[in-house]
């Protein structure tokens, strides 16, 4: 029975994750019930000879398609991708402490955000600036640990601190020089994190970097769970440990940068989510990936769930995070050392 365990976990949490969505979609100042979503969906199918035949507002048919919806899509997505980024990091670089934001993505995205948003760009144009900022950041750390010899984990994470300290000076600079009475606002509350807003256009926008940047860590778990092993052990066994961790580390970045490009600065969720995987499905990544993903989904739509019904002023999901990881990760480190 304890070899199918993993089994259970996952179908459970799939399970979780569903009922979670449906919950969500109930959740809001326009509340729509599970029998409206059915007609809703039917509509939709039907190309809107079943919304003619149910009365289906328009109204509400506006707001589950356009908002709710892309927006319980979207915080699935993040959830799942920051998760798996930590996970797969952590694995890599045999660091129980690494994060997605190690080499310096989300500080790079940080800057390109608040560039745009300094120079008027549309919410489209935000994004963008965000993810290529994010790429960009991670292309150079990659291009000054080349220059070193010896090991490579080591000078690539400290060029990652250093890179994603240079970035986040260049943030702070234009934070200083920004509009105090609209742009500096909008920078903060970006940096801050948060889902609002979401509409069909960030899903389609991250779906695909996110899908090219998931399905090769699927695909490669078993491999990751070598490279934990160490390089020499893992040559032995005849692993390219050089490919195989610059493509765990370009996905990881790919599906990391997408998700800050669309979400904003969410932090704890990649280093929070893979440790709580491990107490419920071990240290194996053919199951601990899978999990992950399901995990980081669950969390991330339920912190939404929160910030936007909470109060009547939603909250940045940033926040919320950082209140609950922190606790957590404290009591981990003092468990750790009794």
């Amino acid at each position: 029975m304890k070899s199918y365990r993993h089994v259970w976990v996952i179908t459970g949490l799939a399970l979780l994750l569903f009922v979670s969505v449906l919950v969500s979609l109930n959740l809001g100042r326009y509340p729509i019930s599970p029998q409206e979503v059915l007609k809703l969906v039917a509509s939709r199918i039907m190309a809107g000879q079943a919304a003619a035949a149910a009365h289906i507002d328009p109204q509400m048919e506006a707001i589950f398609f356009n908002v709710r919806l892309p927006r319980i899509f979207l915080a699935c997505l993040v959830g799942c991708c920051l998760s798996a980024a930590g996970a797969s990091y952590q694995g890599i670089f045999q660091n129980p402490m690494a994060a997605p934001d190690v080499l310096g993505a989300s500080a790079g995205a940080s800057f390109g955000a608040a560039l745009a948003i300094l120079l008027e760009g549309t919410k489209e144009q935000i994004t963008f600036s965000a993810f290529v900022f994010s790429i960009l950041s991670v292309g150079i750390v990659f291009i000054i640990s080349n220059r070193t010899r010896g090991s490579r984990i080591l000078p690539l994470v400290l060029s990652g601190i250093m890179v994603g300290s240079l970035f986040s000076a260049c943030t702070s600079y234009i934070k200083l020089v920004a509009d105090p009475n609209d742009e500096l606002p909008a920078i903060t509350y970006w940096l801050m994190g948060s889902l609002a807003g979401t509409g069909q256009s960030d899903v389609w926008f991250s779906m695909i970097p996110m899908g090219i940047g998931l399905i090769p860590l699927l695909l490669l778990r078993w491999r990751i769970n070598i490279l934990t092993l160490g390089d020499d052990e893992a040559r032995t066994m005849g692993v390219n440990t050089g490919a195989v961790r610059l493509t765990v580390i370009l996905c990881a970045t790919l599906i990391t940068a997408s998700s800050v490009a669309v979400s904003g600065m969410i932090g704890w969720v990649g280093l929070v989510i893979p440790h709580i995987s491990r107490w419920l499905a071990g240290n194996n990544y053919q199951r601990l990936l899978p999990v992950s993903m399901l995990a980081g989904s669950i969390f991330l739509l339920g912190v939404d769930n929160v910030s936007r019904n909470l109060w009547t002023s939603e909250i940045p999901i940033g926040i919320l995070t950082a209140f609950i990881g922190a606790p957590f990760f404290l009591g981990l480190i003092i468990r750790a050392g009794d």
